[in-house]
């Protein structure tokens, strides 16, 4: 190489180290200005409810007056139609992720699969509710339950836990299957000891970020006829007499946190705008909390991995 040619190729390699750094402050600095903004609307949210901020808000029935009223049946509601939507979505997500990365061949088929499936996870939400509501609520008779809001949310998920699942397994090595598969392992042995451990961490990080989706939304549970008042709580999951668990609590009427915010919210008292704003902290507190935990699980995992 000549001396000419290293100069020019020494120039071009600076001159990609430099946009590289350009492009890496122009990220950060963008990533800082998201960050703030949403620290200050955070903080705003935290200033006009701190005054509702206390145990009783969490553990009082709504009320027609705003000092009396709690969001027990808000939190209980969202966290049971997130128990149905995780025992629903997670292990269909999962079980069809693999079916499409490990045993569909490449194919016509399979494209269109891979196409619709990442249709589906960028179709609006409220569409995903109009379905329910005809599919659900009134073609199957869920009624406006919890059981057909928990499988509206999961249907909601469902191609992102997909599609997070097949990421997940992409990234391990081609390699380690082949080698399993001269040890004379079968596909299903090879997915479930060895593929499948290593994928969890990227799993587990799409299935609870999909869930923290499916906690704040909105629109599909307005559709299928949530109710932005209610002052009693579904019948427990646990009984106390044999078989010691209760279904009943499926077909029980609900709301959940972003409808009693959005009820709040446009109500012109403002009274109540300081309890959808305290609501709203507790909201984002768990999805945050939420998303803290899909980052714990993937640490451990990777730890687990590597020791």
């Amino acid at each position: 190489m000549s001396d000419s040619q290293r100069g020019n190729r020494n120039l071009a390699l600076r001159r990609e180290h430099r946009w590289d750094a350009i492009f890496a402050a122009v990220g950060l600095l963008l990533m800082w200005g998201i960050l703030w903004v949403l620290a200050a609307l955070f903080l705003r949210l935290l200033i006009d409810g701190a005054e509702r901020l206390n145990p009783a808000f969490l553990l009082q029935y709504p009320s027609r007056h705003a000092e009396q009223a709690g969001i027990l049946a808000a939190w209980v509601g969202s966290a049971l139609v997130l128990l149905v939507t995780a025992i629903t979505a997670v292990p269909l997500g999962v079980a069809a992720g693999i079916y499409l990365e490990e045993y569909v061949a490449p194919g016509r088929w399979s494209a269109v699969l891979e196409i619709s499936i990442s249709n589906l996870a960028g179709v609006p939400s409220i569409i995903y509710g109009l379905l329910a509501l005809g599919l659900l609520v009134q073609g199957l008779h869920l009624g406006q339950s919890i059981l057909s809001a928990g499988l509206t949310l999961a249907m909601l998920i469902l191609p992102m836990v997909i599609v997070s699942t097949r990421e997940a397994m992409r990234t391990v090595p081609r390699e380690l299957r082949e080698a399993s598969y001269g040890l004379g392992a079968s596909r299903w042995q090879t997915v479930w000891y060895h593929v499948l451990p290593q994928a969890t961490p990227g799993i587990l990080t799409g299935v609870i970020l999909g869930l923290s989706r499916a906690i704040g939304e909105t629109a599909p549970v307005i559709v299928i006829g949530a109710l932005s008042f209610i002052s009693f709580l579904p019948a427990p999951p646990i009984s106390g007499t044999a078989p010691f668990l209760s279904f009943d609590w499926l077909h029980s009427p609900f709301t959940v946190l972003p409808i009693q915010v959005f009820h709040w919210i446009s109500r012109p008292n403002p009274d109540f705008h300081a309890n959808a704003a305290a609501a709203g902290v507790v909201l984002i507190l768990l999805s945050v909390g939420m998303n803290a935990l899909a980052l714990y699980f993937r640490q451990r995992a990777r730890h687990r991995q590597f020791g």
